[in-house]
């Protein structure tokens, strides 16, 4: 088993917010509203199709000893995990990629808060490849490489517009090129960090797995449920949000189930 496999699919979700935030380089101040619509609906159907297969199914099938019972930890875990997300938006403000209509001053610090949003909400979905990749190595039979590679995809792929809404509204209040990419890169590093120590600390994670798995889903559902789908459903191009959600859906259901 190649250690050197898990430490690249641990980096996949990090590159999709290190792309996310070169957008900056390339793009004046924001992306436009219907690839924001696209990305968001994609992300979304993506993460719902990574969180119920790579995460939710393996959980009840970690806890079939326990018959008629294996729902339970998959519905503990995943209430816990949308619980936990929930706590963090108490605290720290919502990532929804057009909140930078107001002044310079207020503006810069509502970017600087969403920085801090970014990287709470990240913690998680470093902590889902991880434990995720725990059971793989692990040898689980309900756990294969496959499923830890389509659900690092998944959150690659979710992560690109948050980059993008970190690097390109610092950008747009002044802040240089080079220092919005690196706040971007930064709100990222989070995930491989928090992946890394979850496998580290695996010989505590193997007994609670199928709770840990469907926690992560939890709180990749939620991020989807209150943040992703009343942006992708708002204004214009909600049709075209739609569309992407499907396709992202059926491309992670796809690959889930070809390469799993």
């Amino acid at each position: 088993m190649s250690y050197s496999l898990v430490a690249k699919i641990l980096l996949i979700p990090f590159l999709g917010t290190s792309l996310g935030s070169a957008c900056v380089l390339f793009m004046k101040n924001r992306m436009s509203d219907r690839i924001q619509k696209i990305l968001t609906g994609f992300a979304s159907g993506v993460m719902v199709a990574a969180a119920i297969w790579s995460l939710i199914i393996p959980s009840i099938e970690q806890s079939e000893h326990m018959g008629s019972l294996a729902a339970i930890p998959a519905v503990v875990g995943f209430c816990l995990g949308m619980l936990f997300l929930l706590l963090l938006d108490t605290i720290t403000p919502h990532m929804h990629l057009n909140n930078t209509s107001e002044g310079p001053k207020s503006s810069l610090q509502k970017t600087t808060m969403m920085v801090l949003a970014v990287v709470l909400h990240n913690i998680p979905e470093g902590m889902a490849v991880g434990v995720i990749c725990a059971g793989w190595l692990s040898q689980s039979a309900s756990i294969s490489q496959a499923a830890a590679l389509t659900l690092a995809i998944g959150i690659a792929i979710q992560n690109f517009p948050e980059g993008a809404i970190i690097s390109m509204p610092l950008r747009s209040n002044g802040v240089s090129k080079g220092k919005a990419l690196l706040y971007g890169l930064g709100s990222g590093i989070v995930e491989p960090i928090a992946g890394l120590i979850t496998i580290l600390l695996s010989s505590l994670v193997i007994p609670i797995l199928p709770y840990l798995l469907s926690f992560a889903a939890g709180a990749m559902i939620y991020v989807v449920v209150e943040e992703l789908i009343p942006e992708m459903s708002q204004g214009k191009h909600s049709n075209a949000a739609t569309i992407f959600f499907m396709l992202g859906f059926s491309l992670m259901l796809f690959l889930d189930v070809t390469l799993g």
